[in-house]
C-alpha cells in the first residue's frame, strides 16, 4: 500500500506548514508511467501510486506531468503538489500541501485512486 504520511508526530516524512495547522503537507510515493496512452492516476505498483502521463522521460517532462496529474486527480492546484525526491527515477516522493480542513478529504481521495486498477 503507497505510504500516505498524515500523522506529523509518529512519521518523519510528515511535515505541517503554516504553523498552528493551517496546512498540512502529506507524503506520497508515486510510480510514473512516461509514454502511456493517456494521463491517469490510480492503482498501485510495488506500494507506491501509480501516474500514467503521455509524456515522454525526457529533460523532466514526465515528472512534471505527472506533478499535475495528482493535482488534477485531486482537485488541487498544481502549486500544491511538489516533488520531494526522485527528479530522475520512476519512483519519486511528493508532499500535497492542503488547508487543514481538506486534508481528510485528500487522504481519502488517495485511498480511492490507490484502489483503482492499475491497467
Amino acid at each position: 500500500m503507497p505510504k500516505v504520511s498524515s500523522t506529523g508526530d509518529k512519521d518523519p516524512n510528515y511535515r505541517m506548514q503554516g504553523g498552528r495547522g493551517h496546512s498540512r503537507g502529506m507524503r506520497v510515493e508515486i510510480h510514473v508511467r512516461p509514454g502511456a496512452a493517456n494521463v491517469a492516476v490510480g492503482g498501485e505498483h510495488d506500494g507506491a501510486l501509480v501516474v500514467r502521463v503521455v509524456e515522454p522521460a525526457d529533460g523532466g517532462r514526465a515528472t512534471e506531468a505527472a506533478l499535475r496529474a495528482v493535482a488534477a486527480a485531486l482537485a488541487l492546484p498544481r502549486g500544491s503538489v511538489e516533488l520531494v525526491r526522485g527528479a530522475t527515477s520512476r519512483r519519486k516522493l511528493i508532499e500535497i500541501t492542503v488547508a487543514a480542513p481538506a486534508s481528510q478529504e485528500v487522504g481519502a481521495a488517495l485511498e480511492r485512486l490507490r484502489g483503482q486498477m492499475s491497467r
